[in-house]
């Protein structure tokens, strides 16, 4: 298992320091980032939070899968590589 995770399903009053805070509950977060839509600015509703080391990111996954943050359950798993663009 890797450290970085990928959250979905964000609350787009979700900030980035409020997903570091949560995820710090599970161990250290070395960043936690919400990617937003270039043109609006607006959460797309997903990010990833890179946690310190494989074992907090399993217990990070374990704390908050399929839980309530700002009013919306998340889903939480390991990131998957990015796919090469065109």
């Amino acid at each position: 298992m890797g450290n970085k995770l990928f959250v979905g399903s964000i609350s787009w009053g979700t900030t980035e320091e409020g997903l570091q805070e949560a995820f710090a509950q599970a161990g250290t977060v070395v960043s936690a980032k919400i990617i937003t839509d270039r043109m609006s600015g607006r959460s797309k509703g997903f990010g990833f939070v890179e946690m310190s080391t494989p074992e907090e990111a399993e217990a990070a996954i374990e704390m908050w899968n399929e839980k309530e943050l700002d009013g919306r359950t998340i889903f939480v798993s390991e990131a998957r590589p990015q796919e090469p663009r065109d």
